[in-house]
């Protein structure tokens, strides 16, 4: 019998990618032939959902964090992603340097310096150029790189990791929207948001692809005296893609696993070096200063409008900010959750919302703080001159005020490299994600992404459209918003399913083994698999059995000098145990109307059923009694009274 070889395009979905592929190039098309009309275009529509619908993104992104501070918080913090027994395939030094160099790496590099130096130079509020303008720049500064960004990543890897990892649904962003809709996820709908996601994705990469090399470009020239021009960024694309697409070769374990920690630790260096070469107190002290500041401040930020100061600096920044996180979040956050399988959500949470938010604060503190200083003390204002011209150029006008400053240029610009092919290859893992049915695809599918990353951004800077294209991502950021929103309803209902059964799988009590007349698993069956009882049959089983097993109970507690009381109460029977000055143990049967299940009984039937629950101090245990023999029952009583024991005598040592 022969067996047929699968052809080279047979994992490949269609409808993803192709359509993927066909509005790509009708975006190039229009930008190349007409770059100015389509510029215009877009920035119109950009400048009118910044004017429109600014409230939307803050409230929305508030929301992202708020979701998951209420589920770390939980008990839905305790469930894997994953099987139970599953562990993290990484190390955590291996899983931060992933889930960092994917997310923010590029931009600390471009903005650590650059955007304190601005908001400085030209504050939301205030007179610029002063003490308090430098304070609001780091504040601002700590406040667009940190909690919020990182919740938009958090909340979109989260949804995808859990029902990946946990519900075994496809690694891509229609899964997250499967409480909501259902098996639907795999017709049009589901396609339409994959291939809305993987558009965001190849945008995003390709604009930092186009806009990453002008900084590499100005770093050469600063370093060796190369050209800055179209051509030497033309030769950079190329170089930077041939280097991903090694990586993308390699595999995630090999390729961006190891460039992601050779990434981190060139960073470590270059960030130790700028603290020792600056002014080191000042840094320190500024650093913890605006941590402080920044979270003692959080609240007001993260729903300050500037409403009553119609400048529009929020709408360049604080907006544009939220927007192109959300857009380069189905990128980020389907990568940050193939790296996480095995951790609980609570460390998910916590991991990838603290840590990278951590280092974050930590590096525009260190570079941002020792430039206001060679600004503030140095009176090095050439580097105001300098951002405010082409702020590619910011770190290296910074480090050129540092000792051994053409070493660090080159590490810095060896860095910005590295970033960008880390960027570059792990936007071809997830986009080969997105758009294929498995996720073992050959290698042609992923360095086909790579390569065509890299052609939409050379056509892109050779037509001028990379502010079109930035426009473009943050227009598509103002929907997926919408969909966020969905993917927070839909993970919860989900997560807050699975806390349940996971609390119903560790406290449900079961029937007690009769131990002088055993039961057989059939008669255990049928205890639990009941008929739905009446309330009168429960208030005749309390009067009966209840009453007399709490007879024989009472005679043995009084026979070891315990004060023992037996009390009718509202539709039940309690039974309570003296013990003086401390806690009294109290043990009720209440009959208490409940839901039948609907696979035992019959649907057209209405029937009022009732239960016989046990009461504590402490409220209703949810488990029934209703046909429990006497024996059961003292059984569990005397579970229950040994507990509160262990309670008494826990108390008591504390209290020593």
């Amino acid at each position: 019998m022969s067996s047929l070889k699968p052809s080279w395009y047979s994992n490949v979905n269609p409808n993803v990618f192709i359509s993927t592929v066909v509005i790509i190039g009708i975006f190039i098309a229009i930008v190349f032939l007409a770059p100015n009309a389509f510029d215009l275009i877009t920035k119109q529509l950009n400048q009118w959902v910044t004017d429109s619908f600014s409230w939307f993104y803050v409230l929305s992104v508030a929301i992202f964090l708020i979701v998951l501070i209420y589920i770390a918080c939980s008990n839905m913090g305790k469930i894997k992603l994953g099987l139970d027994h599953s562990q993290p395939k990484y190390s955590n030094s291996s899983w931060f340097a992933m889930l960092f160099t994917a997310g923010m790496g590029i931009g600390l590099m471009f903005f650590g310096v650059a955007e304190p130096v601005m908001h400085y130079a030209s504050p939301p509020t205030g007179d610029p150029e002063t003490i308090q303008s430098a304070q609001q720049a780091m504040r601002v500064t700590f406040f667009h790189w940190g909690l919020h960004a990182w919740a938009i990543y958090t909340i979109v890897g989260l949804a995808l990791a859990y029902f990946a990892y946990r519900h075994n649904l496809p690694l891509k962003v229609r899964s997250a929207l499967y409480p909501l809709i259902g098996k639907r996820i795999y017709g049009p709908i589901g396609d339409g948001v994959d291939t809305f996601a993987t558009i965001g994705t190849v945008f995003g990469v390709a604009t930092t692809l186009g806009f990453g090399v002008t900084q590499i470009n100005s770093g050469l020239n600063y370093l060796f005296g190369i050209e800055y021009s179209l051509t030497t960024q033309l030769i950079l694309i190329v170089i930077v893609t041939g280097m991903a697409s090694l990586s993308v070769f390699m595999g995630l374990d090999k390729g961006i696993k190891r460039l992601s920690e050779i990434n981190l630790g060139l960073a470590l260096i270059l960030l130790l070096f700028v603290f020792f070469a600056g002014s080191t107190i000042f840094i320190l002290q500024t650093t913890i200063q605006n941590a402080g500041q920044y979270f003692s401040n959080l609240f007001n930020m993260t729903f300050n409008l500037y409403a009553y100061q119609s400048n529009g600096w929020i709408g360049g920044w604080t907006i544009m900010y939220w927007a192109w996180w959300i857009s380069w979040s189905p990128f980020v956050g389907m990568f940050i959750a193939r790296v996480s399988e095995g951790r609980t959500i609570r460390e998910f949470i916590v991991g990838v919302l603290l840590i990278p938010t951590g280092f974050t604060l930590i590096w525009m503190g260190v570079m941002g703080n020792a430039a206001l200083y060679s600004i503030l003390n140095e009176a090095n204002t050439s580097l105001i001159t300098a951002v405010q011209r082409d702020s590619s150029v910011a770190l290296f006008e910074f480090l050129n005020t540092l000792p051994f400053s053409g070493v660090m240029s080159f590490v810095a610009t060896i860095l910005v490299m590295l970033f960008f092919v880390t960027s570059a290859d792990s936007g071809a893992l997830v986009t080969d994600y997105l758009t294929a049915k498995s996720e073992n695809s050959p290698a042609w599918q992923r360095l086909f992404w790579t390569c065509l990353m890299a052609v939409l951004a050379i056509v892109l800077l050779f037509a001028g459209g990379l502010g079109a294209l930035q426009s473009a991502t943050m227009l598509s950021a103002l929907p997926f918003t919408f969909v966020m929103l969905l993917i927070c309803w839909g993970l919860v209902k989900a997560l807050h399913l699975d806390a349940t059964k996971m609390q119903a799988l560790q406290e449900a009590r079961i029937t007690p083994r009769a131990i002088q007349n055993p039961r057989s698993w059939q008669q255990r069956l049928g205890l639990i698999m009941h008929y739905p009882h009446t309330r009168e049959e429960v208030e005749q089983y309390i009067d009966q059995t209840v009453r007399q097993a709490f007879s024989n109970l009472q005679k043995e507690f009084k026979r070891r000098h315990l004060d023992v009381s037996i009390h009718n109460i509202d539709a039940g029977l309690q039974l309570r145990v003296n013990h003086k000055d401390e806690m009294n143990f109290i043990y009720q049967v209440v009959a208490q109307e409940k839901k039948t299940p609907s696979f035992m009984m019959d649907p057209k039937e209405i029937l009022h059923d009732y239960q016989a629950e046990v009461f504590l101090r402490e409220g209703g245990q949810n488990y029934d009694i209703i046909d429990w023999t006497q024996e059961d029952l003292l059984q569990d009583i005397i579970d229950q009274y040994e507990r509160h024991l262990h309670f008494l005598n826990l108390v008591r040592t504390k209290n020593a």
